[in-house]
């Protein structure tokens, strides 16, 4: 019997899926740890999907 699959979700065709990254900004702290940062796709904001806003709708 076969099963139902759920539609694919809406990915974000900025970060394609990858909505947040950790970035290396040099060096290493006291404890030998990587210093990073993270960045979060600017048009998703980290949620990887995009949600459509229909005309119209008041905000």
């Amino acid at each position: 019997m076969t099963q139902n699959t759920p539609p694919a979700s809406r990915i974000c065709p900025a970060c394609d899926g990858f909505a947040s990254v950790a970035v290396t900004i040099g060096g290493r702290d006291l404890r030998g740890h990587l210093r990073t940062i993270t960045a979060h796709c600017p048009a998703c904001h980290g949620t990887v999907t995009i949600r459509r806003v229909q005309e119209g709708a008041g905000a």
